[in-house]
């Protein structure tokens, strides 16, 4: 390796899906930059996500919505359960409402790679470094320098850029640089992510929330059909369950089905077999339901955080890569104002002005406000017992009134969407 120091224009540090989706942007205005990944090989979490129209929309900008779209389901409904298995509420997504995208659900480590591999065939390999952990930054007038370190913990060339986009997620080495005392915000919530193969249920294409937090909740969609050429798919599931005396969980947590199973025991139904799920997952992973308050500055100097490194949000709906996809178009987008050899600083500092205020918004909006607002309020008034009719509990149009009012509180009703969506 050349051990003189690297220059480029902009370096991104982190090579998760926001630093992708930047490195992207800003080749699509014509700026080059380097991505500077701190594992030796690429790779997502092994989970499910599901990809609104607004992502899809975004990504359809970026080039890669019809690889996503087809490695992964296009969800058809919604549908809602009570923890006893009892049909609620249903609903269509997607573009069966209106909306130009489909709703996706897909396995993170796919979706990571298709960015990935768009990356690298737009910016070129020579672009793209792969065990290069952050250690350290020195400022100056001009630029910024970059120390890095190999995984076995060894010095590797200096890096020099006009400036430095931080995107190294929720535990972000750079951040701790300026917020070195701060912890994560655990609202006494934890989660197992599962990955399940087997024959699809429902219609194969149905997105089910199951139970509410409070008694034990299960998220369960399908990310890949035909997985083995029989028919079967692989199911995403996320468990949660309120534990306000515990401690979070750790990310990096393999989970185990004893773990999980206390709540879910019971939970066999004519249409699914919840304990079967569990206890047949091909792996199950711990997550903590954490998120940072927000900070009051992200752009220091040459220096400007992103994504989760800039805004950890409440996992909820993929909105940590919704709010990273907005970050990665603007930020590139003011970049693309700035004239050749112009000073790329004043741009890092209207990024910030614009995205701030509306994801400190959005951070605070999902501690605050539960998607399974459905659930939560048909426990209530069953008083988390079974019913006989759910339209002698409450009517499907006020369900409906719920959802449309949850979306248009979380910014994703049709009509506060953009029209690429």
């Amino acid at each position: 390796m050349n051990m003189n120091h690297k220059t480029t224009n902009i370096a991104i540090v982190g090579g998760g899906m926001g630093g992708l989706a930047s490195a992207l942007h800003l080749h699509r205005q014509g700026l080059s930059c380097d991505v500077f990944e701190a594992t030796p090989e690429p790779h997502g979490n092994a989970v499910g996500i599901t990809l609104t129209p607004y992502v899809m929309g975004e990504l359809s900008l970026l080039g890669v919505a019809d690889a996503v779209q087809a490695a992964g389901i296009i969800n058809e409904e919604s549908v809602c359960f009570n923890r006893y298995g009892q049909f609620i509420y249903r609903e269509m997504r997607g573009r069966h409402t209106g909306f130009k995208m489909p709703e996706v659900g897909v396995h993170r480590s796919t979706l990571h790679k298709i960015l990935w591999n768009a990356v690298v065939e737009r910016l070129g390999q020579d672009h793209v470094h792969l065990g290069h952990r952050f250690a350290h930054m020195h400022h100056s007038d001009d630029d910024v320098t970059l120390s890095f370190t190999d995984p076995q913990g060894r010095q590797l060339p200096s890096v020099r850029a006009r400036v430095m986009l931080a995107a190294d997620g929720v535990n972000s080495a750079v951040r701790r640089v300026f917020y070195p005392d701060e912890q994560v915000v655990f609202t006494g919530v934890n989660t197992w992510r599962g990955l399940t193969r087997r024959k699809p249920f429902l219609t194969g294409k149905s997105y089910v929330r199951l139970g509410s937090v409070d008694t034990g909740k299960m998220v369960i969609y399908p990310i890949a059909d035909d997985v083995d050429g029989q028919g079967t798919q692989l199911i995403s599931w996320v468990a949660e369950v309120e534990q306000a005396s515990e401690s979070p969980n750790d990310w990096h947590r393999r989970g185990r089905s004893q773990d999980v199973m206390p709540w879910f025991k019971n939970w066999t139904f004519d249409w699914l077999n919840v304990p079967e799920l569990i206890q047949q997952a091909d792996t199950i992973w711990q997550y903590p339901a954490v998120d940072k308050d927000p900070i009051p500055q992200w752009t220091f100097g040459r220096v400007s955080l992103l994504g989760d490194a800039a805004h950890p949000i409440y996992p909820r709906g993929a909105n940590a890569f919704v709010q990273a996809l907005m970050d990665a178009r603007t930020l590139a987008e003011e970049m693309s104002r700035c004239a050749p050899g112009d000073d790329l600083m004043p741009a890092l500092y209207r990024y910030e002005a614009m995205r701030k205020p509306l994801s400190n918004k959005a951070v605070m909006t999902q501690r605050t406000t539960s998607s399974d607002c459905i659930n939560i309020k048909v426990n209530e008034l069953t008083q988390g017992q079974p019913f006989r009719d759910i339209n002698e509990v409450i009517s499907q149009a006020e369900l409906r009134k719920i959802s449309d009012d949850y979306k248009r509180i979380t910014g994703f009703a049709l009509d506060t969407l953009s029209p690429t969506n």
